[in-house]
């Protein structure tokens, strides 16, 4: 019978954690800690540093350590971390990070060299903390500029790193796709236009580590995809039975606001869109007998489960993996050795506009 390897997957976008110190400190270790006790632990964060990168990219090293140090993780005596927080490198910055964390238990664990094109045993503490040129260790990219002409060039990319454990090969990408800059422009469409731009570099990325590195390996894909409903869809599903009106800004013809009203029920308003708003009077549609949709929660410690009103809800932090890795966890499930887990961490605190996506396999 095969060796298998009890693993949990991460992702998290940390970005409002760092505009937020407070929130940062007060549940670094809270998301992270694991109950399990399991082998390896991957985390993949994003927009590190925040929005305000240039002002908060300070706290990074902090956060970091933070994790590090942390009592759950005494046990992990091999740490390998990767994080890019050169953001004047604007060609290049992404702001990825990543960590994972290796048990003392486990046993034959070796890293891709992609320079030297052969694995190495992994041992120690190492710690890459910049542009991570260089860095034989991994590979990051930032998605280039033709992908999305007409909008602002964002630090948006994607890290992989190669690992074998137990002679098994595998991929570990961290992603992060093109948001919706705007509500409105999101509903002019379906699929929209950020929609499209997320397909475009989903597929470069799948294409990348797919053909890459002259082999391919089983690949799970976790991080921040800024997956949405279809706004134009929904917004027509939601909006049945009302009144439109449409406001434009003083002296031209540019949409500011669009506001949906309840018909014969004193102007009641159901639905407001601005480029950054999106307030629907009923929430509760957007959670289930499984949970809500994890983003954008509030940023308000008393009231971690409610929505903010800055888009539309959706699960935008997820856990893919290739049809070769489904396999690889189909065979094991079948060996009857394996459970798998795919949930969301944090449901209940405040953890900043995302909950955490994670997956975990034994």
């Amino acid at each position: 019978m095969e060796t298998h390897t009890d693993v949990l997957l991460i992702t998290a976008n940390v970005g409002s954690l760092f505009d937020n110190v407070s929130i940062e400190e007060d549940n670094s270790t809270c998301v992270f800690a694991v109950r399990h006790k399991p082998q390896f632990i991957a985390l993949h964060f994003q927009e590190v540093g925040g929005k305000d990168y240039m002002l908060n990219m300070g706290h990074a090293e902090n956060f970091f350590r933070s994790i590090e140090s942390s009592g759950e993780m005494k046990t992990y005596d091999r740490t390998c971390i990767y994080v890019d927080n050169q953001f004047k490198a604007e060609d290049r910055f992404t702001a990825l990070g990543s960590m994972y964390f290796i048990h003392a238990s486990l046993k034959d664990v070796y890293q891709y060299d992609f320079a030297v094109k052969d694995f190495k045993v992994v041992s120690g503490q190492s710690k890459f903390v910049g542009s991570l040129d260089g860095v034989a260790t991994v590979e990051k990219e930032k998605f280039p500029k033709n992908f999305w002409p007409d909008f602002k060039w964002s630090r948006k990319g994607f890290m992989r790193t190669r690992w074998l454990i137990h002679n098994q090969g595998l991929d570990l990408v961290n992603v992060h796709l093109f948001h919706d800059a705007s509500n409105l422009i999101a509903c002019n469409s379906s699929p929209s236009v950020y929609s499209d731009n997320r397909r475009t570099a989903l597929r470069y990325v799948i294409d990348r580590v797919s053909h890459s590195a002259g082999s391919t390996l089983p690949f799970f894909l976790f991080g921040d995809f800024n997956f949405r409903l279809d706004a134009l869809s929904l917004v027509q599903d939601l909006s049945t039975a009302t009144d439109v009106q449409t406001v434009t800004k003083d002296g031209s013809n540019e949409v500011e606001k669009i506001i949906w009203e309840e018909k014969d029920n004193d102007h009641k308003v159901v639905l407001h869109i601005e480029t950054k708003m999106f307030d629907y009077l009923h929430q509760s549609v957007f959670r289930q007998d499984n949970g809500q949709l994890p983003h954008p929660t509030s940023q308000d410690y008393s009231e971690p489960t409610q929505y903010m009103t800055t888009r539309c809800p959706a699960w935008c932090d997820r856990v893919l993996l290739s049809p070769a890795a489904q396999r690889l966890l189909h065979r094991c499930d079948d060996e009857g050795d394996m459970g798998v887990v795919y949930n969301t961490l944090g449901p209940n605190i405040c953890m900043g506009d995302h909950k955490v996506g994670c997956s975990y396999q034994t």
